[in-house]
């Protein structure tokens, strides 16, 4: 079984980390305790990317955290990164796998439980599930499913999924209960004053969701 945790994690944006930039974004949320970081950058050629991943590898050498690329398989194989992000409307999971390895991390977004319930457990590791709300950071999103959707979605995923979509701390409980092992944010971290204090807030909330029963947060 693949050793990585979803808990807390970040989505990066070129635009909204703009600020500080996406390294050291990185950097600090992870020293926040982010414990998985996505470069996704839209914009960027698999050579950029590449650049970028490279940078980002250094930035997170030492700590636990993975990295793992979105949608460009040939940037992912040239970083060495830890995984693969994934769409509906991107290649096939079996090729996907088959070009980044049997050891890489490979994450599928999906929208319905329909689609959750076709996860392959021997391909793929873990679904992106939602968006849970509506969120700028991705204007072709599909339509929000909210907690109860995200729950549905979750019940028929034979892997595990992190949340995605318009959450911030607030949400860590409401998105746990519903059966996520984590959160997957953008905004709650990027473009934020202090990347490292806002990862702390959603590692936090996740820990204290873990420790009491009583709020039916569910366990790693």
């Amino acid at each position: 079984m693949k050793d990585f945790d979803l808990s807390v994690y970040l989505v990066l944006d070129p635009g909204l980390c703009a600020g500080i930039g996406m390294i050291e974004t990185a950097r600090r949320a992870v020293a926040g305790g982010a414990t998985m970081v996505q470069l996704r950058d839209k914009q960027a050629d698999t050579q950029r990317l590449i650049e970028i991943g490279r940078a980002l590898q250094d930035a997170l050498a030492g700590t636990n955290a993975k990295l793992i690329v979105n949608d460009d398989v040939a940037a992912t194989v040239a970083i060495g990164a830890d995984g693969l992000h994934i769409g509906q409307g991107d290649m096939s999971v079996a090729e996907a796998r088959a070009r980044i390895g049997r050891k890489a991390i490979l994450g599928l977004s999906v929208e319905t439980p329909e689609l959750a319930a076709g996860a392959d457990p021997a391909l793929a590791d873990y679904i992106g599930a939602g968006p849970v709300f509506a969120t700028p950071s991705k204007l072709d999103h599909k339509l929000p499913v909210g907690f109860d959707g995200l729950a549905a979605l979750i019940a028929a995923s034979p892997i595990p999924a992190v949340a995605i979509g318009g959450l911030k701390a607030r949400h860590v409980a409401p998105a746990l209960s519903a059966g996520a092992r984590g959160v997957a944010v953008v905004s709650a971290i990027c473009g934020q004053p202090d990347p490292e204090t806002a990862a702390r807030a959603l590692a936090t909330e996740i820990s204290a969701c873990r420790s009491k029963p009583v709020t039916r947060c569910v366990e790693a």
